[in-house]
């Protein structure tokens, strides 16, 4: 594959990229930065594609690493922030967030994972196992339990409501 063709085909994934990258980073800037990078290792590292024909996928799993990258070193700097918060007494309440992105956001990076693909990507239980490169079955699991997990945080929200 050659650069022109990299740059076509980036350009027909570009938006479900940063579609991909805003639900696991909840921040545009964020998801903007991991959309690049992402495409800048992927063009790096482009005579590693063996077969074309999976380069959506390839350049989605490039991506989640990026976002699971940045979410690892943002625990590391909001433990301080935090810390600093506290220290001040001062805390920053943001009322707007719904409680379903609260309860995705709450799920094991593994389970989030899916629920993003398949739910806010629209990629298949298929497409959603080729991506993160685990068994179909797998993924089956792992959709069930997230959605029982998100059933009964929501219910639990509205029952304390």
């Amino acid at each position: 594959m050659n650069q022109d063709e990299f740059l076509n085909r980036v350009g027909n994934v570009k938006i479900r990229l940063y579609k991909i990258a805003y639900m696991y980073l909840n921040d545009e800037q964020s998801a903007l930065d991991a959309v690049q990078e992402a495409i800048y290792l992927a063009l790096k590292s482009l005579r590693k594609l063996k077969q074309t024909e999976y380069f959506k996928t390839w350049i989605t799993r490039i991506l989640i690493n990026e976002c699971l990258k940045e979410l690892r070193h943002r625990k590391r700097i909001h433990f301080i922030d935090d810390f600093k918060t506290v220290l001040k007494g001062s805390y920053d309440y943001n009322y707007d967030n719904l409680p379903l992105k609260e309860a995705i956001k709450a799920l094991p990076n593994n389970l989030k994972s899916i629920v993003i693909l398949k739910y806010f990507c629209g990629y298949t239980l298929e497409e959603t196992s080729q991506f993160l490169n685990i068994p179909l079955g797998t993924v089956a699991t792992r959709h069930r339990k997230s959605l029982g997990i998100l059933k009964l945080n929501l219910k639990e929200e509205d029952n304390y409501e």
